[in-house]
């Protein structure tokens, strides 16, 4: 699709000027500018909410409208960017995790989420062969990328597993002089 690349290089095209704004030596038109910033976002913001609102009210066939608003890339990092994407965030990484199963499966590996609270997701990457390390970070990387375009507005991704070898009890524990783990201590990777 031609209007990501093309919104993504806007945002970038913004970033930049923010940035020379930033390092204006004029606080007084670095805090007019932040004030005005502010301004369009809400403005913005109040009208897509609006615009939502009015076609949440036209029943279950604007609700699939605003459902169908929510899948579409472009669209849907509007939304997020509001605050006001129809589906949390579990359940927009659900989704890509689902995409992204499909380009983890000829490398034998597969994506299990763990858990997704106040915007921090846990993930596990199982690979059934241990490969190199490479490949388990190129595995990762492609299941981060995946993610955050999903859930852009995550606060932390944690991935466990990659380029891990994968046991019940970790190795440190083994040779460990520490006595007494608990089942407590081995599942939060040590004691």
């Amino acid at each position: 699709m031609h209007a990501i690349p093309e919104f993504h290089k806007r945002l970038g095209l913004i970033e930049e000027l923010l940035g020379k704004i930033e390092t204006s030596a004029d606080p007084s038109l670095r805090a007019t500018v932040q004030e005005l910033i502010e301004l369009v976002m809400s403005l913005h913001g109040a009208g897509v909410e609006r615009i939502l609102d009015l076609l949440r009210a036209g029943g279950d066939s604007g609700e699939a409208v605003v459902q169908k608003l929510g899948s579409d890339e472009l669209v849907a990092s509007l939304l997020i960017l509001y605050g006001l994407h129809p589906l949390d965030i579990e359940a927009r990484v659900t989704r890509a995790l689902d995409k992204v199963r499909n380009r983890l499966r000829p490398y034998g590996a597969d994506i299990d989420l763990i858990g997704a609270e106040d915007g921090v997701v846990r993930l596990r990457l199982h690979m059934k062969s241990e490969g190199c390390g490479s490949t388990a970070h190129s595995l990762k990387e492609m299941v981060e990328e995946a993610v955050y375009q999903a859930a852009p507005d995550l606060t932390s991704l944690t991935i466990e597993g990659a380029g891990e070898k994968q046991s019940f009890v970790p190795l440190e524990m083994l040779l460990s002089n520490r006595p007494h783990a608990t089942l407590e201590t081995v599942g939060k990777g040590g004691l």
